[in-house]
């Protein structure tokens, strides 16, 4: 028996990663649906823990060039992960255009009509006294992108004093789900992650810079951190991305 014992136990440990890890990432809020399910498959593959926190881009590059200790850095926004790299936190040859994203009307009631989103778009009398859901707009992306959008179309002096700021797009998100907000602007993989929302219209592409997200290790970043950043451009995250709307972009 005791040799059995003895046996299984030795099994047990030869089966058992030798060198986990727990490295810690920090992601631009929209990202948390599709890398929390590759989070755990990943963790089960590898024996390492995932840390994700996850916020504003804008947010999490400044707690970065203040040395936060993060290993991976993945943005919303590419200006954001040059800030972090112009700072020198990023390790070199390791930044990568990681996925693509779509910026969507978002409304709560799952009755409201279709928005044609262009110049002719009169969106306070859509609001109709209501407030307008955005990340804040001149430093976290999806907020940078919204905005873009409306100046680009001509629309933005006539809603700005109905938009209500949240500190992410997912905070922007709540409000709309919530119904504290009748309407908001986030990305698409936003609103196929939360039932109580409802897409009534898409922005043109060419009305905002191209949204991108890219990823790097950070300069201090551990060594097991290198495999999660391949990984993230492996079949699994491929799947779960996609599954969110993500565009994936090949390497």
């Amino acid at each position: 028996m005791l040799r059995a014992l003895l046996l299984a136990s030795a099994v047990s440990l030869a089966a058992a990663p030798l060198h986990a890890a727990e490295i810690t990432v920090f992601a631009a809020a929209s990202l948390k649906t599709a890398l929390d399910d590759f989070a755990g498959t990943y963790e089960a593959g590898t024996g390492d823990t995932l840390s994700i926190s996850y916020a504003g881009s804008s947010q999490l590059a400044k707690q970065i060039e203040a040395g936060a200790p993060a290993d991976v850095f993945i943005s919303a926004s590419v200006d954001w992960m040059d800030a972090v790299a112009d700072a020198g936190m990023v390790r070199d040859g390791t930044r990568r255009e990681l996925l693509g994203n779509t910026l969507v009307l978002i409304a709560h009631d799952p009755a409201a009509a279709p928005v044609a989103i262009g110049p002719q778009a009169d969106l306070p009398a859509l609001l109709d006294g209501g407030r307008l859901a955005m990340a804040l707009v001149d430093s976290v992306p999806a907020g940078q992108y919204g905005k873009a959008a409306l100046t680009h179309l001509g629309l933005w002096d006539a809603v700005a004093p109905a938009v209500a700021q949240a500190d992410n797009v997912r905070a922007a998100l709540a409000l709309v789900s919530t119904g504290e907000a009748p309407y908001g602007i986030v990305y698409a993989t936003d609103a196929a992650a939360d039932r109580g929302v409802s897409v009534v219209g898409t922005f043109p592409a060419d009305s905002h810079p191209p949204i991108i997200y890219p990823a790097a290790l950070t300069r201090d970043a551990r060594p097991e951190a290198a495999a999660f950043l391949e990984a993230l451009s492996g079949p699994e995250a491929k799947a779960a991305f996609e599954a969110q709307g993500f565009t994936v972009f090949g390497r």
